[in-house]
């Protein structure tokens, strides 16, 4: 299996911001450790193309998990490239400021992803109108931000591609950080993203569920009752969202696994989540190829 790592050095990452990271300033070097990003301050894209024989035309766009502090970049973002792939994806996998910088850079970061994948779609042999944001955890947050927040002006630098589109065109969402305020919080991700004082609006800005509209695209949630680390109430607020909102939404809750599951085996029905992903990729239309 191609590693985050390893693929860099046959097809290196693409700068973010080749002209320049917006609030850019000095915050050491780049750490890496287990298959773990973090103190990221030069946002890149990892392109990983799609088998050979399959290339379907939809793009999709990841967001490891990491509690806003460190990317788990080879569990949540090599690993599911891989498998994306075999399904005829082409994926992304984005590295992304975190809380050495704070909202909105994380916001800016992924919609600015969107905007260049879209922009850039027939270099890399995708559909525009087929590109998906995928996250786990706090990377889910940051997806379902993508999915909520694509028309916010935090989410604009003043760049050229601020006049490309960046609603993703689908979620996908697996146990992830949804609420920033309640009994569901998951007080980490909303200090590191937020800070320790956040004002009221910022707090409920950044409380996802509460900015799904209709234009809010379709989306799968995954999640389990089993995780003690991001309440599974979290995926349920957001599924309860967008139903209101008559959003196209499915989500497997189920009885094992635990947080940062990835793909592992031996967790019962969960182990079997990216069958009912693939399921649902198929349903949309996602996984034939594009015309």
């Amino acid at each position: 299996m191609t590693s985050l790592t390893a693929f860099a050095f046959a097809n290196p990452a693409l700068p973010l911001w080749p002209e320049g990271v917006p609030g850019a300033r000095a915050i050491g070097a780049e750490q890496l450790s287990d298959g773990r990003i973090s103190n990221v301050s030069e946002p890149t894209l990892t392109v990983f193309r799609p088998a050979v024989d399959r290339p379907n035309g939809t793009a999709v766009i990841i967001c490891p998990g990491g509690g806003y502090v460190r990317l788990s970049a080879e569990r949540e973002g090599a690993q599911y490239a891989n498998w994306l792939g075999t399904l005829g994806v082409t994926t992304f996998v984005l590295k992304y400021r975190m809380a050495e910088f704070g909202h909105p850079a994380p916001l800016q970061d992924v919609l600015r992803a969107v905007r260049m994948v879209r922009s850039r779609a027939k270099e890399f042999g995708v559909d525009p109108s087929r590109v998906g944001v995928m996250g786990s955890s706090a990377g889910g947050h940051l997806a379902a931000s993508a999915g909520t927040l694509f028309d916010h002006a935090a989410g604009r630098t003043g760049a050229a591609l601020d006049a490309i589109s960046g609603k993703p065109d689908f979620l996908m969402l697996l146990y992830p950080v949804i609420a920033m305020e309640g009994p569901a919080v998951h007080a980490g991700s909303r200090k590191a993203l937020l800070g320790s004082s956040p004002t009221a609006e910022t707090v409920q800005l950044m409380s996802v569920e509460r900015q799904v509209s209709a234009a809010t695209p379709p989306t799968l949630l995954i999640h389990t009752q089993e995780d003690q680390a991001v309440p599974v109430e979290n995926s349920i607020l957001f599924y309860q969202a967008l139903t209101r909102a008559k959003v196209p939404a499915e989500m497997y809750l189920f009885e094992h696994g635990g947080h940062g599951m990835g793909m592992k085996d031996g967790l019962g029905t969960a182990s079997e989540w990216p069958r009912r992903a693939e399921e649902w990729l198929r349903g949309r239309g996602l996984l034939s190829a594009g015309k």
